[in-house]
């Protein structure tokens, strides 16, 4: 069914093309909404993978219940890390759901190009007419969406726990915004990593080298100003920072964002537009 459902999908692709090539030229309107709307198709497809087998979203809400419960509780204990003036486990459940989508969004998106190119899949997607990049970053987007139980997750454990989170319309559309664009960096980095590593023993062991610095390197479970300069830097050029301190200033009822919710967001799309552009040019690398 799912060879059938994508190889329609690819058709329709084919009619798109062959009836684009009418028309000698197209608005640069014509070609953002073509490549939107193949960004949603790839999108589709890839939600419709996890409608057809979602326990994976039950293994991964394991790792955010440990964190809140254990490593919350223990560090709450700790006096000695400034949080300024927020209970440890209120600054530390912004954290603990970037971690979240960090994890699943880097295991997700290239362990299932992967096994797109050893089921024959992915070789479907280069021959479309389709932009390498739509491809990247409609796998990103639905990356994004997979995430969004991580959300539910973390703000129910939270609140059970009384951590005192902003309920807002604006606030959780701001969390939701968060958590897609981080979602898709990670995922689109975990896909390039996928292109140049190629095998899946490869990859599982490239996913822990890339899930814990990331982790660590980051204001997730500490603030920055207690690390050594040489992790300063390293943490400031890490996009989980960003993602971590924007959602502490909207997830959080009396949370403040150092850098700004505006800034934060700036600097997600610009790397999520960065990593897009790599990840197409290296995406036709899978089919070697």
């Amino acid at each position: 069914m799912k060879h059938l459902e994508i190889d329609g999908r690819l058709n329709g692709w084919d009619n798109l093309a062959t009836g684009s090539r009418r028309f000698k030229k197209r608005s640069p309107w014509q070609a953002i909404a073509e490549f939107i709307n193949k960004t949603l198709i790839i999108t589709e497809l890839e939600v419709r993978k996890l409608l057809h087998d979602p326990s994976d979203l039950i293994v991964r809400a394991v790792q955010p219940v440990l964190w809140l419960l254990i490593f919350g509780q223990v560090f709450t204990r700790i006096r000695g890390i400034p949080t300024n003036g927020l209970p440890y486990l209120d600054f530390m459940a912004a954290g603990i759901l970037a971690q979240s989508v960090l994890f699943v969004s880097i295991f997700s998106g290239g362990m299932s190009l992967i096994w797109e190119r050893d089921l024959g899949l992915a070789h479907k997607f280069l021959v479309s007419p389709t932009p390498r990049a739509a491809i990247v970053l409609g796998k990103g987007v639905a990356s994004g969406v997979r995430c969004l139980s991580q959300v539910l997750v973390v703000y129910f454990l939270s609140f059970v726990l009384g951590v005192q989170l902003n309920f807002s319309a604006i606030a959780m559309l701001g969390v939701l915004l968060i958590v897609m664009l981080g979602a898709a960096c990670f995922s689109i980095f975990s896909i390039i990593v996928a292109c140049l590593v190629k095998s899946r023993e490869g990859f599982n062991g490239m996913g822990q080298l890339m899930t814990m610095p990331l982790f660590f390197a980051s204001n997730a479970i500490y603030p920055i100003e207690i690390m050594p300069p040489w992790l300063q830097f390293v943490s400031h050029i890490n996009p989980l920072t960003y993602e971590v301190d924007a959602l502490r200033g909207v997830m959080l009822l009396n949370g403040t964002s150092i850098y700004g919710y505006g800034f934060d967001t700036v600097i997600l799309v610009l790397v999520l537009i960065a990593l897009t552009f790599i990840g197409g040019r290296l995406y036709r690398q899978i089919g070697m």
